[in-house]
Parts: structure tokens; sequence; C-alpha cells
């Protein structure tokens, strides 16, 4: 199956909006691929605003997060993968949807299944 969490942001950030508040992520900065403000990143994570309001462009792919926003002034293009999303809020009263690190991590393609690579088998019982 594909990973819920890209639907969970979506979902979580329309439902945050709806409610007149402000949507945050907490980023795990430390991902290969993240391209974030290395300047505000505290203890390799980041919080950063993604509300309508703080940042242009904002598009919630099933890959990543990405949007432009200034950051003391300076136009910046930033990218999160979605495995990096650590947790989706609302600011103003901190509902809102923490993940695993692990979570929805797709499984390596050299890692066998734990089955031994036997297909799934239905039985009747009785």
């Amino acid at each position: 199956m594909t990973p819920s969490r890209p639907y969970l942001i979506r979902a979580l950030y329309q439902w945050i909006i709806d409610n007149q508040m402000t949507p945050h992520i907490l980023v795990n900065a430390e991902h290969p691929r993240a391209e974030v403000p290395r300047q505000f990143v505290e203890n390799g994570k980041i919080v950063l605003n993604i509300g309508p309001d703080a940042v242009q462009g904002l598009v919630t792919a099933n890959d990543a997060v990405s949007f432009s926003a200034r950051f003391s002034g300076h136009p910046m293009q930033i990218y999160v993968p979605t495995g990096s999303v650590l947790a989706i809020y609302a600011r103003e009263n901190g509902r809102g949807m923490v993940f695993s690190e692990e979570e929805d991590e797709p499984p390596s393609p050299e890692t066998p299944d734990d089955d031994g690579g036997k297909k799934p088998a239905l039985r009747l019982v009785k």
C-alpha cells in the first residue's frame, strides 16, 4: 500500500484551516533531502508555519511538502520529504497528529519479506 502520511497531512491541514487556525509542521531537519533554513534548526528539528498567510505555492504531494517563504526577510524555497514530517498541528491549541519516524517508510527492495518471500495464501477454516 502507499504510505498514509501524505494523505493525513493534507487532511489535517485542511481541517486546521477550516477551523480558522494556523497549521504548523514539525520536521526532522536532519533528513538528507530536507531543504530548510538551517539557522532555525534546534536539536535537529524545525517547526514551520504552513498557513496560507505565511507561505506561497504550498504543494502537499505524496513525496514531499514544498513551498516558498521568507525567513528573516530572505525568500527561500522549502522542500520537506513527507517521511521527515514528524507532526502537523494547530498553533493555537496544539491539536493535530504526531507521526513516528519509522511510520510509512516503504520497505527497501533489498530487504526480503519476513515470511521468506512466500506469497500470502488463504485457507478455509471450518
